[in-house]
């Protein structure tokens, strides 16, 4: 798991992660694993520069622990990087192409509908709408749907390869920053983090610094078979916005602004969302709804 955060946030970052993990954790227990694309693998993290030890998710994983001299003169044999620290844990990885459609299943078989509509300014849309609860999720959007000026996207490129032979995710975090994390029935090899760069096509150098970064790692990906590449923009903010707005006759909630880390916050921060919801209902004295999900 890696989060952007600042300190003064350490604590919800690390308590959202950890319901995350455990909300994977009951998906990978169940028959569902499979369709919502979870799976609990080995990971080293590596560095040929400094790396902190300290890092908020090392109880939340599996087995963290430091790797020794030798294992790391093991690791760097035939290795063009040579590292000079690491540490080892498993944790589950997940795939949004395949957990969000799951999710919107598990949605829809409550009784959740989805309607399409285009909303350029939520204070328009509040005013002219019949529901009572809105929760404001729109990510990169909330640029122009709430005007928010701290928004800002960051441009994140990716490969995705078949290598069947790879079950151990590796993420380096040196300078160059390039990992490789396999998935179900590919392997995604990373990648960029470009702030303020709305391009969302394929960068030819981008490709080739990933590509190329990341045979560093594992030089037997220069045989593994190239499938697509990938480009999407991050909704980057200072510090994520998770609040109920103040006033008004109806109940809005904003969850937006988690940069690269949506994933890993998600169910934690969807879970503060219903608190706040809670809450909301109770001071207005309305009844509190049961989640089904």
């Amino acid at each position: 798991m890696s989060v952007d955060m600042k300190l003064s946030a350490y604590f919800h970052y690390s308590r959202w992660s950890k319901h995350m993990h455990d909300f994977l954790e009951q998906i990978w227990l169940s028959d569902d694993a499979g369709e919502a694309g979870v799976c609990l693998i080995p990971c080293l993290r590596l560095t040929t520069t400094a790396m902190d030890n300290e890092v908020f998710w090392k109880d939340i994983v599996y087995g963290c622990r430091q790797l020794t001299q030798r294992q790391l003169d093991e690791l760097n044999v035939g290795r063009a990087n040579k590292y000079t620290q690491g540490m080892h844990f498993i944790t589950y990885t997940s795939e949004p192409v395949k957990l969000l459609p799951y999710l919107m299943k598990r949605f829809q078989a409550n009784g959740g509908k989805i309607v399409q509509q285009k909303v350029e300014n939520l204070q328009e849309f509040i005013a002219k709408s019949n529901y009572d609860v809105i929760i404001n999720c729109t990510g990169l959007g909330s640029r122009e749907c709430v005007q928010d000026v701290g928004m800002f996207p960051v441009r994140g490129q990716v490969t995705r390869i078949k290598a069947n032979w790879l079950y151990c995710a590796l993420l380096d975090e040196s300078d160059v920053g390039n990992y490789i994390i396999p998935n179900c029935e590919s392997v995604v090899l990373g990648g960029t983090h470009q702030e303020n760069d709305n391009n969302t096509q394929v960068c030819p150098n981008d490709k080739k610094f990933i590509i190329n970064g990341c045979r560093k790692i594992v030089p037997g990906l220069e045989h593994a078979q190239h499938l697509f590449d990938w480009v999407g923009l991050r909704p980057g903010r200072d510090t994520l916005r998770l609040e109920a707005e103040k006033g008004g006759n109806k109940i809005v909630i904003h969850n937006y602004g988690h940069g690269g880390s949506g994933v890993t916050l998600a169910w934690g921060c969807a879970e503060d969302v219903l608190e706040l919801l809670k809450n909301e209902l109770q001071a207005r004295h309305l009844n509190v709804p049961k989640s089904k999900l």
